[in-house]
């Protein structure tokens, strides 16, 4: 079957072929727009931690941050980051939460992306009392808070404490979180803490300020981060955290981890772009243990990396999100990937329906040939004529019909053809009818 040009249409063709498409293509597009790449939800859950600690603090701003785009976010308080994993595994109506670096250990996982680490978590160890402590055999003496059950204090904490040869069921160590155990340690009820939070916490400004309250000088912290790849030793300086009495009076050695920010694989990906554009507003300043634009970054490799952060740690926000407002760009990123796939879709479609049209044109004419065919075949089969007054009367409506049906200029040659064989059937009857009267 030969195809055709646009050009050699009737107009009324046209029309029509160009009604048939466009129903089709917006049939396409809606199917496309709709559910290839839905619009994001304006409202996401986000597990964080106990009141007073880095995560619930730095939920806050997140949810500030999400709303001046008009997407709420919905906080959600635990007790930290081993509960925050359980809870993003198995809840499905929780899409974000933050975790503890060394928490996770599934690289392979089919179920949550990490979009990266967003900053530092020191574990600042605290205690009373007027001597200089620099080992945590030095605490053996205290009654020490080693964080609530289902925390990621607790475990980092366990985990230190377990390399340097103290049990984890000690009598000296209790379970508190984070709140209580700050409580407790000011109002000398407990000697000793272990908590596992960012400088910027709320909870921890109280101990920062108290004169009574001191940060253990980890001597053996680069052994420790050697020991654990997730941790790292880091210097913080003499007065780092109050210059006025200043705090600390000297450096201190301490270890620190990073806070990941995990998600489930199956979060929006503008979802997951603005949440990085927060934390960069968020996070890259300087800090007191990092530097500027330090964060966030790829260092926790627990979990996959969300393909959509990798792209944003490589070259930034997607190109409309950098100049358009975040809603604008979002429907411009689905009206390209709607569209794109119709404009791939138009050539082959240019071509098909003209030449599905003229089929259906000449499948009329081959119609009326059948029947011209036939008749001829019962003219021959009668030698000595027949009812000539009904095979003219035949012939007439097949050339009736076909005079009276529209057909296109462009198939008006196969028409007078027909008209031209319908003669010669008709010369044949008439012959017939000849031999008949003689």
């Amino acid at each position: 079957m030969r195809f055709r040009r646009l050009s050699t249409l009737a107009p009324w063709e046209l029309i029509g072929y160009g009604l048939g498409v466009l129903l089709l293509l917006a049939g396409l597009f809606w199917l496309l727009f709709n559910f290839i790449r839905p619009a994001p939800p304006r409202h996401i859950v986000m597990v964080t931690g106990n009141t007073g600690g880095a995560y619930a603090y730095f939920g806050e701003r997140y949810r500030e941050a999400l709303a001046q785009y008009g997407i709420t976010l919905e906080l959600r308080q635990t007790s930290g980051s081993v509960e925050n994993l359980k809870t993003i595994k198995t809840d499905s109506t929780v899409d974000l939460a933050f975790v503890q670096g060394g928490i996770t250990a599934d690289p392979n996982s089919e179920d949550l992306i990490s979009l990266g680490s967003m900053y530092i978590e020191p574990l600042w160890i605290f205690y009373r009392g007027d001597r200089v402590r620099t080992r945590l055999t030095d605490l053996k003496e205290f009654t020490v808070a080693v964080g609530a059950p289902g925390s990621g204090t607790q475990l980092l904490a366990y985990q230190v404490l377990t390399a340097t040869g103290i049990p984890t069921d000690a009598t000296n160590l209790v379970s508190l979180d984070t709140r209580s155990t700050v409580d407790a340690l000011i109002a000398g009820e407990i000697q000793g803490a272990m908590l596992v939070a960012a400088p910027e916490a709320p909870v921890l400004q109280r101990l920062f300020h108290d004169p009574a309250i001191h940060l253990l000088n980890l001597v053996h912290a680069e052994a420790y981060a050697r020991s654990f790849p997730h941790l790292s030793r880091y210097v913080l300086p003499a007065g780092g955290l109050d210059l006025v009495r200043p705090f600390p009076p000297s450096d201190v050695n301490i270890l620190a981890t990073t806070a990941t920010l995990v998600a489930r694989k199956d979060l929006h990906p503008a979802i997951i772009s603005l949440m990085l554009q927060a934390a960069r507003e968020i996070h890259g300043g300087p800090g007191l243990l990092q530097k500027i634009g330090e964060f966030p970054a790829l260092r926790d490799h627990g979990l996959p990396v969300s393909p959509v952060a990798r792209r944003f740690y490589e070259s930034g926000p997607p190109l409309l999100q950098r100049y358009l407002p975040f809603w604008a760009a979002i429907l411009a990123e689905r009206l390209i990937i709607a569209i794109l796939p119709l404009l791939a879709l138009l050539l082959p479609l240019s071509r098909l329906l003209p030449a599905l049209y003229t089929w259906r044109v000449r499948a009329r004419i081959y119609q009326w040939y059948g029947e011209l065919k036939a008749l001829e075949k019962e003219i021959q089969a009668s030698p000595e004529g027949g009812d000539g007054s009904v095979w003219l009367s035949r012939l007439d409506r097949i050339e009736q019909r076909a005079s009276s049906r529209r057909i296109p200029l462009s198939h008006a040659h196969e028409l007078y053809t027909l008209k031209e064989h319908i003669e010669l059937v008709r010369h044949l009857a008439t012959s017939r009818m000849a031999e008949e009267s003689r």
